[in-house]
């Protein structure tokens, strides 16, 4: 590794007064660089801060600001009102030919002043105007002129050309809301699932809430939300995440998906390469902030908080809660393959290795013919063991091989390159498709560390995928980022005719560093039984991925619907379909029009919905649930301007899912590739004798059929569908419909 390398210019040499050290040419150059690189980046920082500070304003608004009340001094006029003559008085006498000196300064105090007032103002201006949210309520196509006027001084006010954080001072803070609509909207949610007897005794109970409880935590909400930058945001995390006991895996993490039709090369140390070197592209477009905030409709912007944790972070387990640890910064990456752990680094003297480098660094590993040593093939199953377990075994670990845990803990992310091949095949699609989502959710159980951020998985045969962390952000953050990889490796970056990277290689980087683990005699056991829980959670999870391209988000446009409502919907009828009742249903929606705001919950099982499907089906019943047992989530495609989905309409990136949040439910993503295709990720328990994957994957598919035909310009895609024969629609829907689409593709496909 490059750390390693630059180590080597010190010559200790042992003379008669004992140990000396020379200090070469290049280890001087070396420590100038590395200070250099480092004022850089801390001045960067200050720079980049500053300017986010003072936006929408920027540093010339006071040297025009400046100069004016000096042109106005000039014709003798005073713009301050005479408060520039009072500050002259308190600044020391230096004599008077610094007379001039003294009205320079009092008119630059005074402007810095006046400039920091108008920034202040702006700030609170833009802050106020970002509270209006009529704007979510109106129909889709209709504006009214109130959000006409707030559009138009939103822009006023915006400011141009924005950094990621650019806007963190101006968003207002998250309210709370009232406890009697609270109160109102829970019975509201629980009525299509409750019997009338039940719905009665709880709202007898929510009453006695509202009379006895409501009033002081109400008021300790109303509290913290004037004290914290957001009431909720750190509880959710610390008590959804942090404090929960259970193991990571399918649990907490989730999973990224490759391009679905397309592998660029089938190269893995070479795909590995431009993949981490995209990566880390990112992260330094990320510590700089050139990442332009998300705006909706092009001007409501989003809150950026979560970005700051997406590198050079690791949950760290404890006893009876983790916690996040994160680093301003790391130079390597962390490596897993066949049982084996390197530190890689990823930077030479001056700056990010090149991906050929990478490729060079990776194919090291790869060829790297030593054996794991006994017990370390399976370590990192404890990253999958429950957190109260883990967080034992880590203390020994700890103690005894310290260097090697923090190797692994400090990186900026970690790398498992498996040994198997994985994604998309002519033979099998919808098997291959289904063994692609678990390798990515569970993998072996020991062979992701689910403590990092993000694992970047790479197949044998170049493959992509992430397994993510949840705690430290969610799933449209790191959607963002993988979005902005694909497109730059594959777009920007490229392969050469041979598959490998573009570039050459560098012979002058040292071997990876092979890690070394001192683990003591009471770990062995701990492994074991992690690795032994591990493998049952894994084989108990029945992932399925149902890509359904007879129409997408453009005919549920031409139906003048949203698009989320259209599967919400078709969910709601798939999931009756296949359970013969209603059950209490989550859904994810973001809060990040708010200051630090994070994810809060669509109870979207309601009163319509259960009418409306009860009129699909033309029969009548209610059941009483309070398990999510519907957990569902669309995954936001942010970036489309990264794609060119006319010309390469194969290289739309294939989404990913979570696991179930209940043993007898089912966990269901989303997303809308392009205009003309849905890709759903289901995720069940293999243990449970209710759910069944596959089974609600075609109850889905019936549902969007049925839904879409209740529209004229749909009913032609049922027609179609039943015609062909429903035992192939899941081959012939998802895969054989892209034949025509794959030959366009521009670079080698090697599993399709």
């Amino acid at each position: 590794m490059a750390e390693a390398h630059q180590a080597v210019g010190f010559r200790p040499s042992l003379t008669s007064d004992g140990a000396e050290v020379e200090l070469s040419a290049p280890v001087l150059q070396e420590i100038y660089l590395s200070g250099l690189r480092s004022w850089k980046r801390h001045l960067s920082r200050f720079w980049n801060d500053f300017l986010t500070g003072v936006f929408p304003a920027s540093p010339l608004s006071w040297l025009f600001l400046f100069s004016a009340i000096q042109l106005a001094w000039f014709l003798q006029l005073d713009p301050s009102l005479g408060l520039m003559e009072k500050i002259k008085e308190l600044l020391p006498d230096w004599g008077g030919q610094h007379h001039g000196l003294r009205g320079v300064l009092a008119a630059a105090l005074f402007a810095s002043c006046l400039w920091g007032a108008l920034i202040f103002t702006l700030h609170v201006a833009l802050r106020l105007l970002l509270s209006y949210h009529g704007w979510l309520l109106e129909p889709h196509g209709a504006m009214s002129s109130p959000t006409k006027t707030w559009l138009a001084l939103v822009r006023i006010f915006s400011g141009r050309h924005p950094m990621l954080f650019s806007y963190q001072r101006s968003l207002p803070r998250q309210p709370v809301p009232s406890v009697q609509d609270t109160v109102r909207k829970y019975l509201e949610s629980v009525r299509p699932i409750l019997s009338d007897e039940d719905f009665d005794w709880t709202a007898v109970l929510a009453q006695e809430f509202l009379r006895l409880q409501a009033s002081l935590l109400q008021w300790y909400l109303r509290l913290k939300s004037w004290w914290a930058s957001n009431y909720v945001s750190d509880w959710w995390e610390e008590f959804v995440y942090l404090r929960s006991r259970n193991p990571l895996m399918v649990n907490s993490n989730y999973y990224m998906m490759d391009f679905l039709y397309v592998t660029p090369t089938p190269l893995q140390a070479a795909r590995a390469g431009n993949a981490v070197h995209a990566l880390l592209l990112y992260r330094h477009r990320l510590n700089r902030q050139e990442i332009p905030p998300t705006l909706l409709m092009g001007m409501r912007p989003l809150c950026s908080a979560q970005y700051e944790k997406i590198f050079n972070t690791t949950r760290i387990p404890g006893v009876q809660k983790d916690y996040i640890r994160h680093l301003h910064d790391s130079q390597h990456v962390a490596v897993f393959h066949r049982g084996r752990f390197f530190r890689m680094g990823t930077h030479s003297r001056n700056s990010l290795l090149s991906p050929r480098a990478l490729e060079q660094q990776f194919q090291r590993i790869l060829d790297d013919p030593s054996p794991a040593c006994p017990h370390e093939e399976h370590l990192a199953a404890l990253t999958a063991a429950p957190r109260g377990t883990w967080a034992q075994v880590r203390t020994s670990l700890k103690t005894q091989a310290a260097e090697a845990l923090e190797a692994v803990e400090g990186a900026a992310f970690f790398v498992s390159l498996d040994a198997e091949p994985a994604g998309l095949t002519r033979e099998d699609p919808a098997a291959s498709l289904d063994a692609y989502a678990h390798a990515l959710l569970a993998g072996r159980g020991h062979d992701r560390w689910f403590d990092k951020s993000f694992t970047l998985i790479v197949f044998s045969n170049g493959k992509l995928g992430l397994s993510v962390e949840h705690s430290w952000a969610d799933c449209p953050i790191s959607g963002h980022m993988w979005e902005f990889t694909l497109a730059t490796e594959c777009f920007q970056l490229g392969y050469s005719t041979d598959g490998h990277c573009k570039g050459h290689p560098d012979p002058t980087l040292p071997q990876p560093q092979r890690l070394q683990w001192d683990l003591p005699d009471q770990i062995h056991s701990s492994i074991s039984l992690a690795l032994r829980g591990a493998k049952i959670l894994s084989e108990n999870v029945d992932c399925h991925v149902v890509p359904f391209s007879l129409f997408g988000k453009s005919f549920i446009r031409r139906c003048h619907l949203s698009s989320d409502s259209f599967i919400q919907i078709a969910l709601q009828l798939a999931h009756f379909r296949d359970r013969g009742q209603f059950c209490l249903t989550y859904e994810s929606a973001m809060t990040r029009l708010f200051l630090e705001g994070r994810t809060e919950t669509v109870r979207s099982c309601t009163r319509e919905a259960c009418n409306f499907v009860r009129a699909m089906e033309d029969k009548e019943k209610t059941v009483h649930s309070e398990q999510w047992q519907l957990s569902t989530s669309q995954i936001p495609v942010q970036q489309m301007h990264l794609f060119d989905v006319h010309n390469y309409p194969d290289y739309v990136s294939s989404g990913g899912g979570f696991g179930p949040a209940d043993d007898h439910g089912y966990g269901v993503s989303y997303i809308f590739m392009g205009d003309g295709m849905i890709t759903f990720h289901i995720s069940s328990k293999k243990s449970s004798t209710k759910t069944d994957s596959h089974r609600l994957g075609q109850h889905i598919e019936d549902a969007l059929l049925d839904v879409a035909s209740l529209f004229q310009a749909g009913q032609h895609f049922k027609r179609r569908f039943r015609g062909s024969g429903k035992e192939n629609s899941r081959h012939r829907c998802g895969f054989l419909s892209r034949q025509t689409g794959a030959s366009k593709a521009s670079m080698t496909s090697t599993d399709f």
